[in-house]
Formats: structure tokens, C-alpha cells, sequence
């Protein structure tokens, strides 16, 4: 036995896995390259391959995605969108199933166009690359008072007329919008939204606790980057993310790379939440790349360490991959394994409502993740029988 890319006809039985919501190991079946069940001991006639308590895990799901390779998604155009497979294709190498393409505040017209290329991509995507889940839009409808690093011009009022002016007629492209709640008051924007089967994300946005909570009752679920963009937790003004913290029904997404959240808030935001929350890289165009400056809109922003500035040192981003925010919440003890491991993968598949079953699904979408000493590391499952 030994390890490499393995052919989809693979039967074998992954013995002393370890599975999410499964105590204690298991042998996981895997005939013609799919899982077809999760057992307490191998089949006698099957090839076997012993993982050692590692874990199983399906591959993971990033909702908040900004660019890669060079490219930010607001700036696709008919002559770089073939950047598009590559972009995939990066990711599914870093051990992502699926991702939104999150197009943040731009004038119009990009919004348009980033829109158009992205829906006819979305079922083209060849071989091993990571599946364009929907698109989300952060932006234009956030507040000014917390726009970080969106451009101020391209800001818009909440309005629904707005809001169809920057879908067009892309609307079943968008997945997630991200928007103020506090900006609409007639309270119609975030039921039309629903009505045409977008998930509502709260973010860059001053709301207090009362606002938020309107906004929850409308038919928000989510919450953009929690902790960024929006008022701190306070003991007399709870606020948005005080609000969201209370539901049950609400998902939170949030960035573990150290600099946008210190860790020990992040244990805080694990403890204290009666929803669920999920990890995003938020990562910008440079993923991918080297440390350096790089162009973003018509401003700049320099990388140093996978963290992303604006030349007035304005947080932007990042340049980690998904599962790099699972295995440093391991690295900071705030997490298990199977808990760092789920926020990646099993709960932002729950806040878009895609299935968690890891039966039935290709071998080729499966992770191994070793846990040595407090490290957690996680990459593609890649075995194959020697004959």
C-alpha cells in the first residue's frame, strides 16, 4: 500500500478513522471510489489501509472567498475569466470542495459583469477543482461608519430598487448577500431578498441589539466576519453580534488568522454562541502568491505574512487557506480536532443548507487531517492499492 492520487474504481477499507459525530474509530468502506458506509470493522475481502486515528472528513466549504491567483473577483472581464478553472483548481488542491466567490463593493456594472462570468462558469469547471457554490455579495448596501476597506464611491442606500439594479437579472447566481440592516427603513429589503432565495448575511453595519434583531425576524441567518465591521460586544449595547450570539437559528462566520480576531475573543465567540459559527479565509486576490504589494480596485494593498493592508494600514484580508484557520484554532487550544476540523467543513455546508453525509461521496472529496502533539494538519486523501 502506498500513497497517491487514487483511480475512482479504488475499493478499500479505511480502518482507525476517526469520523465527525462518530466517537471512538471506524473503518470506512469505500467500493468504486465512493463511500459506501461507515463500519465498526473491515470486510475481510477488501484491501486494507490502516490511517492510524487520523481523521475523515468531507472537504471544505468557504463562503467568503474574495479572489486568488492574482485575480479579484470584481474584476473578471471576458479576457481573464479563464483564470477562473485555475483559481478552482488551487483550491481543491488546498483541500476546498466548494467556495462563493464573494464579489465586495464596486460600481454597478462590475457587480454586472463579475456576475455573468461566474453563473456561466458555475457548472464548467473541469476534473479536481473546487465547485462554485453561488456568489456573495459584500457590498454595496453596508455602512459607511464600517465600510473598512470598501470604497466609500460605490456605496449605495438599501433600497429594493437598488438591490435590483445590482442583481440584473443574476439573481439566481447570488447565494449569500451580506448588507446594514439598519439602512432600510421601510423593513422590505431583507423579505424580497428571501423571497427570491438569498441568504441574508449581517455585516459592515452599526445596528444595535433592537435593529439586529428586526433584522433576524425578517429572515437574516448569517453574519458577515463576526467581531469586524461592526460595534464591539458591550454590556449595556449588545448589538449585532450580541443579537446573533442569542439565536439559535443564526450562523456566524468568522476569520481565524490572529490579526482580524485575537484568539482569545474567538474562544468567546465558540463558548458563547447558541447558533453556530463557521470559519472563512476571507482571502483576497493574492491567495496564492507571494508576499508583496499588490493592486486591488484602483488602490493598493501590501501582504505581509498572509495578512492584507491598505496603504493607510486599513485590514483588508488575508492570503490563508481555509483550513489554515481550522488547524491554528487547535495550534491556540481553543478547539479540538473535531471541532476546528467541523467549522471548516461541516457548518458553513449547514448555513447554505448543502448536506453534511459524508456516505455516498466520492473518495476524491475526502480530507485526512493528523493531529500530532496540539498541530492539526489537513490535506486531500490521497491512497491508492499497490497489486
Amino acid at each position: 500500500m502506498h500513497d497517491s492520487l487514487q483511480p475512482h474504481d479504488v475499493s478499500v477499507d479505511l480502518i482507525n478513522s476517526q469520523i465527525l459525530g462518530k466517537p471512538g474509530l471506524h473503518t470506512l468502506q469505500i467500493r468504486d471510489g465512493v463511500v459506501k458506509t461507515i463500519a465498526t470493522k473491515p470486510d475481510p475481502a477488501a484491501a486494507v489501509i490502516d490511517v492510524g486515528g487520523d481523521w475523515i472528513s468531507l472537504g471544505g466549504i468557504d463562503l467568503q472567498i474574495n479572489g486568488g491567483l492574482g485575480l479579484a473577483f470584481p474584476e473578471l472581464t471576458g479576457e481573464n475569466h479563464q483564470q477562473l478553472q485555475g483559481i478552482c483548481e488551487y483550491l481543491w488542491h488546498q483541500g476546498v470542495d466548494g467556495f462563493l466567490p464573494t464579489i465586495v463593493t464596486t460600481t454597478v456594472e462590475k457587480f454586472r459583469r463579475s456576475l455573468a462570468i461566474l453563473g456561466e462558469f458555475q457548472g464548467d469547471r473541469k476534473g479536481e477543482a473546487a465547485e462554485i457554490l453561488g456568489v456573495h455579495l459584500e457590498g454595496p448596501f453596508l455602512n459607511e461608519q464600517k465600510r473598512g476597506a470598501h470604497p466609500e464611491n460605490c456605496l449605495l442606500p438599501l433600497t429594493i430598487d437598488n438591490v435590483k439594479r445590482v442583481l440584473g437579472d443574476y439573481e439566481k447566481v447570488v447565494k449569500v448577500m451580506t448588507l446594514a440592516p439598519e439602512l432600510d427603513p421601510t423593513k422590505t429589503v431583507i423579505p424580497y431578498l428571501r423571497s427570491l432565495g438569498i441568504i441574508v448575511s449581517l455585516g459592515h453595519s452599526q445596528a444595535n441589539l433592537a435593529v439586529a434583531n428586526e433584522a433576524f425576524n425578517q429572515g437574516a441567518t448569517m453574519v458577515t466576519h463576526a467581531f469586524n465591521a461592526m460595534p464591539p460586544l458591550h454590556h449595556r449595547e449588545p448589538g449585532l453580534l450580541g443579537a446573533a450570539l442569542c439565536r439559535s437559528e443564526v450562523f456566524c462566520g468568522a476569520i481565524a488568522d490572529g490579526h482580524h480576531v485575537c484568539p482569545t475573543m474567538l474562544d468567546l465567540l465558540l463558548r458563547g454562541s447558541k447558533g453556530e459559527i463557521f470559519v472563512v479565509s476571507d482571502a483576497l486576490a493574492p491567495l496564492g502568491l507571494a508576499d508583496g504589494v499588490y493592486p486591488w480596485d484602483e488602490r493598493r494593498i501590501e501582504v505581509t505574512g498572509g495578512v492584507a493592508r491598505l496603504e493607510d494600514g486599513t485590514l483588508a484580508g488575508t492570503t490563508l487557506s481555509l483550513l489554515r484557520g481550522a488547524e491554528n484554532l487547535v495550534r491556540w487550544g481553543i478547539c479540538s480536532a473535531a471541532e476546528a476540523i467541523a467549522l471548516v467543513t461541516e457548518t458553513p455546508r449547514r448555513a447554505i443548507a448543502l448536506s453534511t453525509e459524508i456516505i455516498g461521496q466520492p473518495i476524491t472529496r475526502l480530507l485526512r487531517w493528523r493531529e500530532d502533539q496540539g498541530c492539526l494538519r489537513g490535506q486531500r486523501l490521497r491512497i491508492g492499492v499497490r497489486i
